[in-house]
């Protein structure tokens, strides 16, 4: 189907616009079963889940948070209460526990052992080098998983840029701390905090998106990985055991290269992009950044790009200010209130207004028509962080919630103490048709999950 068709059927049988807030621009959703062959829609259609993580640094109050009664219709709490206009798509999960965030012999870090568990289930060496290692992260399994069938495996995006190599937490490298996202246990995906760097990921450079032009700069991009491979194959016969070693995963990223850019030749788009423009660096208002990370975030979603995306509002050990809400003191050094009836005061706040951002983000996925559904029912998003009771670097009870992929809400789910958070990414990569039995160090799906 040319791209003129597209647009005709787009004029004639959707209105619909994502309106990227502050970049000024309305972009037509190229993936609506009205706009395609009735095989590809139906394709669509039964494609299998998505899954999304949204996640929050520095850990919350918990005796702010956890709900006193379990089981339908609980009471919301203080840092629940934003909740309340998408309580329907959601279910408040307590008792996960990381426990391989735990010190056993290593140097004590609550931070650097317990944001790379997050994912994993794993416990990650202590070391400030180079020399990293963790676990592979729920989101790359699935990524992995469906990689075949998108463009791109994944999406990492986040709100603050990545600390200085070295130490962040001690006795930890910062990589622990920048990131959630884990390809292999010594591979740390980085998250995209820019608003152009991920546009120009997802479709490519300028702020206009021609098919013709864009086919051209694919077979462009194609023939150059030609050459490469050609080059690299005549050097590969020269080297030694060691070095075959590095060249095979140095193939292995170049086939991965060009299954995403057949991938892209295969797939038209077709967007109005009239007036686009895309800011060059990070917006200052910190509220703008997170709706235009999280519009671009449900584009590629909506478009089939990737079928996986994490979401880091901070990095862990933020001290982000947040000045909109009146607080100028960062917001790690709240965390740490040391039960100061003022500083408790200021987390919970700040607590509050992450889930209110996480409010909109669900209500906006809901409202997106997705086959005889909507964007938020298809996709699983696990919301929480990788600490609970922040004063106390506390990972044995972690702020928990699960919404979307159809789950039935306006629920909170005591889990038996101690119970591994595991088992919840376990059952969620089995509801999207990953076939695993075993993720990190769960025991068993989590139980109850969507009934």
């Amino acid at each position: 189907m040319k791209n003129d068709k597209l647009l005709k059927h787009d004029n004639k049988r959707s209105s619909r616009r994502l309106l990227l807030k502050g970049l000024g621009a309305a972009v037509a959703l190229p993936i609506m079963e009205s706009l395609l062959p009735s095989a590809m829609a139906k394709s669509i259609q039964d494609r299998p889940k998505r899954m999304t993580v949204f996640y929050s640094p520095n850990g919350v109050r918990m005796q702010s948070y956890t709900p006193k009664r379990v089981g339908a219709n609980y009471e919301a709490t203080a840092i629940l209460r934003p909740l309340e206009k998408v309580r329907d798509k959601h279910v408040v999960i307590s008792g996960l526990a990381h426990y391989q965030a735990s010190a056993f012999d290593a140097p004590p870090a609550g931070h650097g052992r317990s944001c790379p568990a997050f994912l994993t289930g794993a416990h990650a060496k202590a070391t400030e080098g180079a020399d990293i290692y963790c676990g592979i992260s729920a989101d790359q399994v699935a990524a992995k998983y469906f990689a075949k069938d998108t463009q791109l495996a994944s999406l990492e995006l986040g709100i603050e840029p990545p600390s200085l190599l070295g130490s962040c937490d001690i006795n930890y490298s910062c990589t622990y701390t920048n990131t959630i996202s884990w390809r292999s246990p010594t591979q740390a995906l980085p998250a995209m905090v820019t608003p152009s760097d991920v546009f120009e990921h997802l479709f490519g450079s300028g702020n206009k998106i021609d098919e013709k032009d864009r086919q051209m700069r694919l077979a462009h991009k194609s023939s150059i990985l030609d050459f490469i491979n050609e080059d690299a194959k005549r050097v590969n016969k020269k080297l030694g055991i060691n070095d075959r070693h590095k060249m095979g995963q140095f193939f292995e990223s170049i086939r991965d290269v060009e299954r995403r850019i057949v991938k892209a030749r295969e797939t038209t788009i077709a967007m109005n992009l009239d007036g686009f423009s895309v800011p060059a660096n990070i917006p200052s208002d910190y509220e703008e950044h997170v709706k235009i990370m999280l519009d671009l975030q449900m584009l590629a979603l909506q478009t089939d790009m990737t079928r996986v995306s994490t979401f880091m509002l901070g990095r862990e050990l933020s001290n982000h200010a947040y000045n909109n809400l009146g607080i100028p003191d960062g917001h790690h050094a709240l965390s740490h209130h040391a039960n100061d009836p003022e500083k408790i005061n200021k987390l919970v706040s700040i607590n509050a207004y992450h889930n209110q951002l996480f409010a909109d983000y669900l209500e906006k996925m809901a409202n997106i028509s997705d086959g005889e559904s909507n964007l938020l029912d298809n996709t699983f998003v696990v919301r929480g962080a990788c600490i609970g009771e922040s004063n106390d670097h506390d990972h044995m009870d972690l702020p928990i919630i699960l919404a979307g992929g159809g789950i039935k809400g306006n629920r909170h789910i005591a889990s038996t103490k101690d119970t591994p958070m595991c088992n919840l990414l376990l059952s969620v990569l089995q509801q999207m048709g990953v076939p695993t039995n075993k993720f990190g160090d769960s025991t068993e799906p989590l139980a109850n999950l969507l009934t």
